[in-house]
């Protein structure tokens, strides 16, 4: 399923309206409709790092559901605060609306940790668009909805790692494989992307700044089960 976000979670998670978006078809666009259409993001500018999520707190996240709730939940885990997420043919996802200068912290950090994959799936089609685990930057456009830009960095079933392609509900979107299969499942593992340089490599554009995060799980399309950790959510100079 594409995106569209909200969550529920417990803990420190935020309360949202409760009632699905119509089909999972709708989340490939419905998150961008949502940013696009009225980000209030928080601006940050000038600020040499940008905290999104720390020790678990969900507080100015929100929900969007699209198919099904996905649990999103303050836990400890390894002996951190993290937020788990338990989706089971569910699809739904948290984002949060924050203005963040790419031209003074284009690097985003975060830690993440995966039970395990979903498997030989094919994520390029809308039957196989499920992931175990996504963090996405948002780019929203004031005027024109069609130009808003989001990347989502998922850790895929059967995708091969490093490979890019578009989302399977709109062109608006699109994924990169940072993780794929087993071979880290079961372990924390910290990634690094330079944001700006990914939206200019894959829709050719120099974006100067974000307007959302958003994380999530979801398994609506296969039905399968998966859960995953997100943790320490950082933007960063270098």
């Amino acid at each position: 399923m594409g995106w569209t976000p909200p969550v529920t979670s417990t803990g420190r998670g935020p309360g949202a309206d409760p009632r699905p978006s119509p089909g999972s078809g709708a989340a490939g666009i419905g998150l961008l409709l949502v940013l696009a259409l009225g980000t209030g993001a928080v601006g940050v500018a000038g600020a040499e790092s940008v905290e999104v999520l720390r020790d678990g707190d969900l507080a100015g996240w929100e929900e969007k559901i699209f198919s099904g709730k996905t649990l999103y939940e303050t836990v400890r885990r390894d002996g951190r605060t993290v937020v788990r997420a338990t989706s089971r043919g569910t699809a739904s996802g948290l984002y949060r609306r924050l203005r963040v200068d790419l031209e003074k912290t284009p690097i985003l950090n975060w830690t993440w940790r995966v039970d395990a994959a979903l498997g030989d799936i094919d994520e390029r089609t809308r039957a196989g668009d499920d992931y175990s685990a996504r963090v996405y930057v948002i780019r929203s456009h004031p005027v024109f909805v069609w130009r808003t830009r989001a990347v989502s960095y998922v850790w895929a079933g059967g995708r091969t790692e490093g490979e890019t392609w578009p989302n399977a509900y709109t062109d608006s979107a699109r994924h990169v494989a940072v993780r794929s299969g087993d071979r880290q499942t079961g372990q924390w593992v910290g990634e690094r992307r330079d944001v700006r340089a990914d939206f200019r490599a894959l829709f050719g554009e120099d974006v100067r700044s974000i307007d959302a995060v958003a994380i999530m799980t979801d398994t609506d399309n296969t039905g399968a089960t998966a859960s995953a950790y997100y943790a320490d959510i950082t933007f960063t100079s270098e």
